[in-house]
């Protein structure tokens, strides 16, 4: 296992063997601190040497699960699965329908606008979130290693036969994939590869891909991740790190004019919020008795705490000498270790 390192001045070195860092820890040359889940070390003292080697990240696409695998010619060091991005568009379907529904009622709405969106170069806010969400898991990982290079599998729209407007450049995946190599290309070397290619090198290695793809195992997208680093900087033909690091993106409810269903004396309560009593939403704290959870709500003045994985709630009325607030949460995420078959 290794670690991310960062200099007190907040550049990213090479990581280091996790012995090495308790090492360091325990002299106090280095300051433990956990990031999203991801144990890391900021040193204290200038270190020896600030040259780092090339680390490529590989995404593997999808619609449901998705791979991310860090790796550099030597090891691999992080492989991440995460849950797609994919229930936004019935966000704004139903808020749609609910604007609508409004404006025949004696309520707060406003006028309809003039439809002019359809000559602007924008893109939709479904196929937005998709792509912006594996653009905020490669930020992420940039922040713990230095990395230089993204290669993503190329995937591609089924264009309509004889069609006289349906094509693939106006397919929301054509769209949004462009979106996302535009802005990898402001920071990171891109280099894509189709699917076939990363089969032909999955065979070639003797790497076994699994059919059940919602399934949290190392063969099921890491492996096809792996791949495309492997086929990035070369080294070892077999993975030295077979361990995944699962991550969902956190489902928070924004704020809302006011509930769909009437309470009671047929009022309609305000819904949703990014706060809770001057707290964000989702923050991490450490419980006296329950240990680390996170903020999910309020109720009766009090901030109700739930597990960081799940939706459990497991304090519903936390009173403030019982927890510290620590730092805010970017996703759920668990741990899933794995072995290669």
């Amino acid at each position: 296992m290794f670690v991310p390192v960062k200099t007190k001045d907040g550049q990213q070195l090479m990581p280091m063997h996790a012995a090495r860092a308790r090492k360091l820890v325990k002299r106090g040359e280095a300051t433990p601190y956990w990031d999203n889940g991801i144990y890391c070390i900021r040193l204290n003292k200038e270190p020896s040497d600030r040259e780092t080697q090339e680390i490529a990240v590989g995404i593997d696409p999808g619609s449901k699960k998705e791979g991310f695998t860090v790796k550099s010619e030597s090891h691999t060091y992080l492989n991440v699965q995460a849950d797609a991005h994919d229930k936004v568009s019935k966000k704004v379907a139903k808020r749609r329908e609910l604007r609508r529904g409004r404006r025949s009622r004696k309520c707060p709405n406003r006028k309809q606008k003039k439809h002019n969106l359809s000559n602007r170069n924008r893109i939709p806010a479904g196929t937005r979130a998709r792509w912006d969400w594996k653009l905020r898991v490669l930020s992420w990982l940039s922040k713990l290693f230095p990395v230089t290079y993204v290669c993503v599998e190329d995937i591609k729209a089924r264009s309509i036969k004889r069609a006289k407007k349906w094509n693939q450049s106006f397919s929301p995946l054509e769209v949004g994939k462009q979106w996302f190599y535009s802005q990898i290309e402001k920071k990171w070397q891109l280099l894509t590869l189709q699917g076939y290619e990363t089969k032909e090198i999955r065979d070639r290695l003797g790497l076994k891909k699994s059919s059940n793809k919602l399934s949290e195992t190392f063969e099921a997208h890491c492996v096809d991740a792996w791949c495309l680093a492997y086929h990035t900087l070369g080294g070892s033909d077999t993975p030295d790190n077979t361990d995944i690091f699962c991550i969902a993106p956190i489902p928070i409810k924004r704020r809302c004019l006011h509930r769909e269903q009437k309470s009671k004396g047929r009022k309609r309560n305000r819904y949703g919020g990014t706060r809770c009593l001057n707290t964000v939403k989702n923050a991490l704290v450490r419980h006296t008795k329950h240990g680390l959870l996170r903020v999910s709500g309020h109720q009766n003045g009090k901030l109700t705490l739930s597990e960081i994985n799940t939706s459990k709630q497991v304090v519903l009325q936390a009173k403030e000498k019982e927890y510290t607030i620590l730092k805010q949460l970017n996703f759920k995420y668990r741990d899933a270790t794995t072995s290669q078959t």
